[in-house]
């Protein structure tokens, strides 16, 4: 399966999940209920994943936590924020550079319509 395919599963989950919950709630229950939906759809999903990396000889054995990653290939950033900030995109294609990974999505589940609450980063997706 594709990016783009496990991208639209995805947000259909994620559309779903708001429509159903409302707004408002904490972030981890928003991580929690999607990751609980993904799985159930057959999806690896690990959550809470600490990524190391290397700077030249030194290794960084945290330098970062993935709040999401679907079937290691898209990385999710889960918000309940007022606004997403310009840094979230920012760090999403960081991360996507750290692993070599392709996709990444911000979402922003305290957003009446979830297409105004989502960012997609690509790093080299053709």
């Amino acid at each position: 399966m594709h990016e783009d395919e496990i991208s639209k599963i995805i947000l259909d989950h994620s559309f779903h999940i708001l429509k159903q919950l409302g707004l408002g709630l904490l972030e981890s229950v928003y991580e929690t209920v999607l990751t609980y939906e993904l799985k159930n759809a057959g999806f690896e999903v690990r959550t809470q994943m600490s990524i190391s990396f290397y700077w030249k000889e030194l290794h960084f054995d945290n330098g970062f936590h993935a709040k999401i990653i679907v079937e290691n290939i898209v990385i999710l950033e889960i918000k309940s924020v007022r606004k997403i900030s310009p840094i979230h995109p920012k760090q999403l294609l960081t991360y996507l550079k750290l692993t070599g990974l392709r996709l990444s999505l911000v979402l922003n589940f305290n957003e009446e319509l979830l297409k105004n609450g989502k960012k997609m980063v690509a790093n080299n997706l053709t």
